[in-house]
C-alpha cells in the first residue's frame, strides 16, 4: 500500500505529500498548507503539491470536491490568513510573493472570513 494519494480533478492530479519522498517530477511543483478555519470540515491531509501553473480556482474545486460539498456551497481561499486572491491567480506568483519555509499557507473556509 502506498502512502501517496492522488486526487484527480480534470485529468490533473494533487499530489499528497506526507510520505516525505519527493520525486524529481515533484521538484518542479509547489508545496502547499492547506487549513480549515470556520465551520468546514478538516482534510486531515494538510500538506500537498501543486503543479505552479494550476489557478486558485482549481484549488476551490479541489477542496470542493475532496470534501463532497454540496453544489451550492462555496469555498473561500485566504493567504495566511490575510487576504482572498483572485480566482484567476497562478499559484506560482502566489508562492513567489507569500510562501514561506518552501510553502504556500491557504486557508480554506465556507464563509467569508478575512480580507
Amino acid at each position: 500500500f502506498v502512502r501517496k494519494e492522488h486526487l484527480l480533478i480534470n485529468n490533473t492530479a494533487m499530489a499528497d505529500t506526507e510520505d516525505n519522498s519527493i520525486t524529481e517530477k515533484d521538484n518542479s511543483k509547489i508545496c502547499i498548507l492547506l487549513n480549515a478555519t470556520g465551520n468546514v470540515p478538516i482534510i486531515k491531509k494538510r500538506k500537498w503539491t501543486v503543479d505552479p501553473n494550476k489557478t486558485v480556482s482549481w484549488i476551490q474545486k479541489f477542496i470542493h470536491q475532496y470534501l463532497k460539498l454540496d453544489a451550492n456551497e462555496q469555498i473561500f481561499l485566504y493567504v495566511n490568513q490575510t487576504f482572498a486572491p483572485a480566482p484567476d491567480q497562478i499559484i506560482k506568483n502566489l508562492y513567489e510573493c507569500h510562501g514561506t519555509n518552501g510553502k504556500l499557507v491557504l486557508y480554506y473556509c465556507k464563509n467569508q472570513a478575512w480580507g
